[in-house]
């Protein structure tokens, strides 16, 4: 057994519409099929591909996501906890860029020192640090 690639990443949030509407204005990802669950969430796809799942917490009614994911607290937390980012090959920077200068949301950029490598870093709604690489040219 080996892996092979990074499946998806889950997102569990009391805000769902927030973080779906920043993945999908921000990110470029679009909402595709999701499993009938017995709590809230939505799948968001790249490429037909769902790499980013998207967990709603009811604060009144957690009894599905328990008795389907276990219990944890997720809703009330911030930022990333023990993981510090989660990353995405990119292309196209300046046109990132500007969708996030017209989205008017903040984002610092960074280039790796010794490569050939640009970096946009931004939080989603949830306080979550996503990073954005661009093979600089």
């Amino acid at each position: 057994m080996s892996i092979q690639r990074l499946d998806h990443f889950s997102i569990r949030t009391a805000d769902l519409a927030a973080t779906e509407k920043f993945y999908t204005e921000a990110l470029g990802l679009t909402v595709g099929p999701r499993p009938n669950f017995p709590f809230p969430g939505v799948w968001l796809y790249h490429n037909g591909i769902a790499v980013v799942h998207v967990v709603g917490v009811d604060p009144n009614d957690s009894s599905g996501l328990i008795g389907y994911l276990g219990e944890r607290s997720g809703a009330e937390a911030e930022g990333t906890g023990r993981i510090d980012h989660i990353a995405f090959l990119c292309s196209d920077i300046e046109g990132m860029r500007q969708r996030f200068r017209d989205s008017g949301i903040p984002f610092r950029e960074r280039r790796v020192p010794g490569m050939a490598l640009d970096q946009i870093f931004l939080e989603d709604p949830n306080g979550v640090t996503i990073e954005l690489n661009f093979p600089a040219h």
